[in-house]
């Protein structure tokens, strides 16, 4: 047992000195400061090594590992040796004590990701296969081999096969998309960047074609079964089966060991911990602890019948429905949601709840008045489970609630939805007014893309004019669910404050194909903010702007002659009061020289306050690298990224944000 204990405690070391390091690494080469001396740097690095030496483990994200990338041009596929069936579940506590009876069970996170089988020989990671149909699965060894947390070499030296999900923290999958909205949004792109949720962008990164989108995703995986350890006994416990995997370096699922006494009190600690829980959970496992034991009660055609999933149970309340609001989306879809008299579910009051299409609401026979039974699914999402009233009397709308278009019943699959047939209904263009109040356009903070649909979808919003008159539906909004009137207050401060901005976010914020805020900028420079010359300007004309081409010159002519489009802007104007630039005339030190930026910043928010600094100093921030780029600001110089391979090929330097500053204040910049 001492020896067991001495290897877990040097592996925790490992894993410090892992995370140190890393770190050290990560401050000096990104942000050009230290956190440790390169003599303490060398001492932990022997440490780690020696370690690893001692332990035979290397995490797979060690910094004495050196990661090769690969690519394939398909995924293998191949047969799993044992079949992997799924779990049955229940809802009831009550129903699980029962099933798990005079047994230890251990009770554990059901993760929800992607499940992997992970193979090691002699040491050494040797194969991965996703979970596939259970019976066949693809091959993923060379991402695997990049997941974050996974041991590349072990000291156990047998055969060895274990399950586990990989998955993406929550925290790691917000920052991948801040990434991709402040990519979007340097480029001019609109649409939604977005990943929809963790499991999809984790089940899509573990099967790339190519492992270093792999590697930049921060996949993990959590072992939740051993399958096999060739020539290891575990006393017939599934628990000492998770020690082992833990003393070996591999992260296993949380679990806590229960009876059928303590089943209950076990999922209150888990229930408590998911409202926080920064790995996608959908659900509980209970196992049996007696391997044999377990073994004996076999499989049904679907399920092995020593292990049990929990799903969260539903709290219920009844009340009545007291109207349907039928809510356009960007799809097109017009989706019906209930309206009911407020109940208290899972400590929040509830008062809407979707229905999702037209036929739930043919199914539960709604009609306003009735008696209905709501619940919050996965204690998150509020349903209708039961009409008590069954009136079937709501009438589905034959019009457009935003544009006043014809609806249309459709069946798409096994089901009826309804849909808006205008082309042209402004609820399809919810991502251009998400565009439009984002922070580098007009930055109206309140305004997310839910809040936008709800807005648009109640026939609130039509135009971008239309924002800057919201007060006209101050008490429908306050009696929002998320809303209130510190909430209204808040959102109506926000937008008076955009009124004052200027031309070059107006015209990035309306949405012009390929114009980002770099690009709007040089018109705007060009032009001396001056709108009608904008106006008049022809594609060829625009075109002669350094920086901008004739691609991004047409597409500026086409937005700008198009009458629909003038008649949104000059609603817009109307609304607005256009200030010019700040800029500091006595220091335009940067005046005739013109910077691209690339890669992440650290002495300002973004890039985007990097490129307002260089204008207020009478530079030009260009979008793209160009024989007429001065400089290409980039913290990363010895970067292989598209723009510092065109900076090398065209002779322009490449300084870091330090050597920036510094030169601004060689010339006089405060």
């Amino acid at each position: 047992m001492a020896e067991t204990k001495d290897q877990s405690r040097l592996i925790e070391r490992q894993k410090e000195l892992t995370a140190l390091l890393k770190e050290a690494s990560r401050v000096y080469y990104s942000e050009d400061r230290e956190i440790m001396s390169n003599m303490q740097y060398d001492t932990l690095y022997d440490e780690l090594e020696a370690l690893e030496r001692e332990t035979g483990l290397i995490l797979a994200d060690s910094p004495t590992v050196n990661v090769g990338y690969e690519s394939v041009e398909e995924l293998p596929k191949e047969r799993h040796e044992r079949r992997m069936l799924s779990l049955d579940k229940t809802k009831s506590r009550e129903d699980l004590a029962a099933w798990l009876g005079s047994q230890e069970g251990l009770l554990s996170w059901k993760l929800d990701g992607l499940t992997v089988v992970l193979t090691y020989s002699g040491g050494t990671l040797q194969k991965a296969v996703t979970r596939g149909n259970g019976e066949i699965g693809e091959v993923i060894t060379p991402n695997a081999r990049v997941f974050k947390n996974i041991p590349l070499s072990l000291p156990f030296k047998g055969i060895l096969i274990l399950r586990g999900e990989a998955v993406i923290r929550y925290s790691d999958f917000e920052k991948i998309n801040e990434k991709l909205e402040e990519e979007a949004a340097e480029k001019g792109l609109l649409g939604d960047v977005k990943y929809k949720n963790p499991r999809n962008l984790c089940s899509g990164s573990v099967r790339q074609l190519n492992n270093k989108i792999t590697a930049e995703r921060g996949v993990r995986f959590y072992a939740f079964s051993l399958v096999e350890a060739e020539g290891v006994s575990f006393d017939n416990s599934h628990e000492k089966e998770f020690l082992f995997l833990k003393e070996l370096g591999f992260e296993t699922v949380e679990y806590i060991k229960v009876t059928a006494d303590t089943l209950s009190a076990g999922i209150d600690v888990f229930e408590e911990k998911i409202q926080h829980y920064d790995i996608p959970s959908d659900g509980l496992v209970l196992l049996m602890d007696d391997i044999a034991y377990g073994e004996s009660l076999g499989t049904t055609a679907k399920f092995p019948r020593n292990a049990m999933a929990f799903k969260w149970a539903d709290e219920q309340q009844e009340t009545t429905l007291t109207d349907v609001e039928w809510s356009a989306s960007r799809t097109g879809l017009i989706n019906p949601v209930a309206i009911f008299e407020p109940v208290e579910l899972e400590g929040t009051t509830v008062k809407r709840a979707s229905v999702h299409n037209v036929s739930i609401v043919r199914s539960l026979k709604l009609g306003i008045g009735d008696r209905i039974r709501v619940y919050k699914a996965n204690m998150i999402i509020p349903q209708i489970s039961e009409n008590l009233t069954m009136s079937d009397s709501l009438e589905i709308p034959s019009v457009c609630p935003v544009c006043g278009g014809q609806t249309q019943i459709r069946r798409e699959v096994d089901t009826e939805v309804l849909v808006c047939t205008n082309p042209d209904c402004t609820a399809k263009k919810i991502k251009s007014f998400a565009h439009f109040v984002s922070r580098n356009a007009m930055n109206i903070e309140g305004l997310s893309e839910m809040t936008l649909e709800k807005f648009i979808g109640r026939g609130f919003i039509h135009n971008f004019a239309d924002i800057y008159h919201l007060e006209d539906f101050r008490s429908q909004i306050e009696e929002m669910e998320g809303f209130g009137r510190r909430s209204y207050e808040n959102l109506a401060a926000s937008i008076m404050r955009s009124r004052k901005t200027t031309l070059s976010r107006v015209l990035y914020a309306v949405g012009i194909v390929g114009i980002g805020t770099a690009n709007a900028r040089l018109i705007c420079d060009h032009y001396q903010n001056d709108l009608q010359s904008i106006l008049a300007a022809s594609a060829d004309e625009l075109g002669e702007i350094e920086g901008i081409g004739p691609v991004l010159a047409a597409s500026v002519s086409d937005f700008l002659k198009d009458e629909k489009n003038r008649e949104r802007l000059d609603a817009l104007l109307s609304e607005l009061e256009i200030e010019a630039p700040r800029k500091n005339e006595k220091h335009q030190v940067l005046a005739g020289k013109t910077f691209v930026i690339t890669g992440k910043v650290y002495k300002f928010e973004n890039r985007d306050a990097l490129k307002d600094y260089i204008v207020e100093l009478g530079g030009k921030a260009a979008g793209s690298v160009s024989a007429n780029t001065d400089y290409l600001i980039n913290n990363d110089v010895t970067s292989t990224s598209g723009k510092n391979k065109k900076a090398k090929q065209l002779g322009v330097p490449i300084i870091s944000e330090d050597e920036f500053l510094a030169m601004a204040e060689a010339e006089g910049a405060v």
